[in-house]
């Protein structure tokens, strides 16, 4: 291992700050999704000139109007979608890339969808570039899901809608999991749904802020 540089961040030591005090302390107890959240760097994908807020309890700006989550709300996402490993997972919202490459450590598959093409040109290099090779990012409406690689597993949504949307609904696998912001476009509840018996039943995890999710079954411009 080279020496750190004198002046440069202890990104290791940031991260498992970050897990200890935002998110183990806070109620976060599934012990993969904590452990795969010590292990990406999240600073990798934050822009280079927001790198020193990399792990600070807060969403952080990306670019063209979209923010990386505030670890904590990752972390409860992904706690409530209860991957075991085997899963195929889909997300709503590629971003940065973030979210999937912490859900790549935790299921077998990850697709993940993002409206906007340069954003999903940079995460797809930035998920090669660290050697991530079980997530395949789509560039599209987000909000009409992935027919093609349908049923899932799990469904994340890192945008909010004001109503579920029905392709998504229609795509979760029987026993499958879906966590997503509803809302207006300033404030939503954050929540859970499962598939049982062809039946959907859901539940209110937290109060949460995302970014609208634009498409045919969200926001319109």
């Amino acid at each position: 291992m080279q020496p750190k540089t004198i002046g440069e961040p202890d990104f290791l030591a940031q991260r498992r700050e970050m897990v200890e005090h935002q998110l183990r302390k806070r109620g976060i107890r599934d012990a993969r999704a904590l452990e795969a959240m010590l292990h990406v760097p999240r600073h990798e994908f934050v822009p280079e000139e927001l790198r020193g807020q990399s792990y600070e309890d807060k969403p952080i700006s990306i670019g063209e109007g979209q923010t990386i989550s505030q670890p904590f709300i990752v972390a409860a996402m992904i706690e409530a979608t209860e991957l075991r490993g085997s899963e195929k997972v889909l997300e709503i919202g590629a971003g940065s890339g973030y979210a999937a490459a912490i859900l790549a450590r935790l299921a077998a598959m990850v697709y993940t969808v993002e409206s906007r093409p340069n954003l999903a040109t940079a995460a797809q290099q930035r998920l090669a570039r660290l050697g991530i090779e079980n997530v395949a990012v789509h560039t599209g409406d987000g909000s009409a899901g992935l027919k093609e690689a349908a049923p899932f597993d799990a469904i994340l949504v890192a945008a909010a809608a004001p109503l579920v949307p029905q392709p998504l609904a229609e795509q979760m696998a029987e026993g499958g999991r879906m966590v997503i912001p509803i809302g207006n476009e300033k404030e939503q509840e954050l929540v859970l749904m499962r598939k049982s018996n062809g039946e959907i039943h859901s539940r209110t995890l937290h109060h949460c802020a995302f970014v609208p999710l634009i498409g045919r079954y969200g926001f319109t411009k």
